[in-house]
């Protein structure tokens, strides 16, 4: 008697042995925990419905992807003139009602509900959608882009249609939300970022890579969508900041890198060369969507710096000389809408990478140099309070050459004697610029009178003297001209032909 069948009769369980044998008819013996299986069979067929989940999502994935486009094709076709009168305006006006409540958390989203309808349907199977639709908004080549590669990194995930289902659906909430204030938005974002990074965390183990890499992921794809919606919003005085950064770092562009104790010697052709690229990247940073695109930005920037600084002092740079340089390239490039993208990283970029790894601790010190900038001062800068005053007001400047009077005056007074010097080169020189033009005018107004005077004196010469012309038929012959040469008596006598008997 075999093993299992000791121990059930002990149990005092008496039962055949067809029964305890695998369901399958491999030999083995089943257990009831595993459906009647044995192990290697459970195992096999565990793995077959896994790999059926995995080409059920994707076939879903692609066919959300197939039945998006057809909409979008669809209404391209249809003229825009053309009323919305479908259900999905009922659904429209449904939402709008439900503004004036404030979502806290986005929940409902991971939880499946009964009353309400699939929003999937009500949205892409509409040829004629309303004005406000997410779709309209959406139809650039980078949103199709980031909609196909979200696809692609959901398709080996078991959970990949449920985390599309929720990011899609989420996405399509948010058109109706555009008057919320910008904390409310970034709130919203965040609550779901938070929701759906718990759940993964307790799907995947505690794997944190693997569940940063499709935070990412979810990232990337809702940014893309929501970029034009949730970016330097109306509701906010981003673009008001942004004008006036813009403005106070163009009134600084006297500061010089002696000023903020810049260690980057420029006259270096491989200094030179890291300070550009660190422009060029800073600036770059307004053209990216997704705010990890942007803190990638920063971050080739920073280490751009961080190798100018290396190279000019030959030893590696800390972080007092890094956030003085980082200052000097701001100010340098005066990146566009640089207000906006600092709010925009904060409030809808993945918290975690704020709050953890290099690219936080760049975007920390990018903020650091902007709030140094907007309170810059002459203190600062070890200067006067008047120095700094001439500089800003564009009176004096640091890159005019001192006077000889300079040792016994104020830099202040000296650089204003300057100016009044050159004020007065200026003067003079228009003066003599004036002269010269007019006595050019003068000049030409003569040159004409003249010659209109020689033109008249010869026309009364030709009519008083007018001259007869030889007829050309009466000419001298050329025997005539030719009688005149004395040197014909030397010339031989002409040429005969002659005749040679053949």
């Amino acid at each position: 008697m075999n093993t299992m069948s000791q121990r059930t009769e002990r149990r005092g369980i008496h039962l055949d042995q067809s029964e305890l044998l695998c369901k399958k008819g491999c030999g083995f013996y089943g257990n009831t925990a595993w459906q009647g299986l044995c192990s290697k069979c459970w195992r096999e067929e565990n793995q077959r419905e896994r790999q059926k989940q995995i080409q059920e999502d994707w076939e879903l994935a692609e066919r959300l992807q197939r039945e998006e486009e057809e909409a979008y094709v669809s209404r391209q076709r249809t003229p825009q003139s053309q009323p919305a009168i479908t259900p999905f305006s009922k659904f429209e006006e449904r939402k709008t009602k439900e503004k004036s409540s404030k979502v806290n958390t986005v929940t409902k989203f991971f939880t499946p509900s009964t009353k309400t309808p699939p929003k999937k349907d009500a949205f892409d199977s509409q040829s004629t959608p309303s004005p406000s639709s997410s779709s309209s908004r959406h139809s650039s080549a980078d949103t199709d882009h980031a909609t196909r590669e979200f696809i692609d990194f959901l398709k080996p995930l078991k959970s990949g249609r449920e985390i599309f289902k929720q990011c899609r659906a989420f996405t399509e909430s948010m058109v109706y939300k555009r008057e919320m204030g910008a904390d409310e938005l970034s709130e919203c974002v965040q609550d779901f970022y938070q929701n759906l990074s718990d759940r993964l965390q307790t799907q995947f183990k505690g794997s944190t890579e693997h569940v940063e890499n499709v935070m990412d992921a979810v990232e990337k794809y809702m940014m893309t969508r929501l970029y034009k919606e949730v970016f330097c919003p109306e509701t906010t005085d981003d673009e008001k900041k942004d004008l006036a950064i813009q403005k106070r770092i163009r009134a600084l562009h006297w500061v010089t890198i002696e000023m903020l104790c810049v260690p980057v010697d420029e006259e270096i052709p491989e200094v030179s060369d890291s300070v550009v690229k660190a422009i060029t990247d800073v600036i770059e940073m307004d053209s990216k969507r997704v705010p990890k695109d942007k803190l990638s930005c920063i971050t080739r920037c920073s280490k751009h710096i961080f190798n100018a600084i290396k190279i000019s002092k030959k030893e590696a740079a800390s972080a007092d000389d890094f956030l003085p340089t980082l200052i000097y390239i701001v100010l340098k490039a005066n990146p566009p809408r640089l207000q906006s993208n600092i709010q925009y990283i904060t409030r809808f970029c993945n918290p975690s990478r704020l709050m953890t790894g290099e690219d936080g601790y760049y975007f920390t010190n990018l903020c650091c140099a902007v709030a140094f900038i907007e309170k810059l001062d002459g203190q600062s800068l070890n200067l006067s309070t008047e120095e700094f005053e001439l500089y800003m007001s564009g009176q004096a400047s640091p890159h005019w050459p001192q006077g000889a009077s300079a040792s016994t005056e104020s830099p202040g007074s000296s650089a204003l004697n300057q100016v009044h010097k050159r004020l007065d080169l200026l003067t003079g020189l228009g003066e003599r610029q004036d002269r010269v033009i007019e006595k050019a005018r003068q000049l030409e107004s003569d040159l004409i009178d003249w010659t209109d005077e020689v033109e008249q004196k010869v026309q009364n010469v030709l009519e008083s003297f007018p001259q007869d012309l030889p007829n050309p038929a009466t000419s001298t012959s050329a025997s005539a001209i030719d009688s005149e040469n004395v040197e014909n008596e030397l010339l031989p006598p002409p040429l005969q032909p002659q005749v040679f008997a053949g």
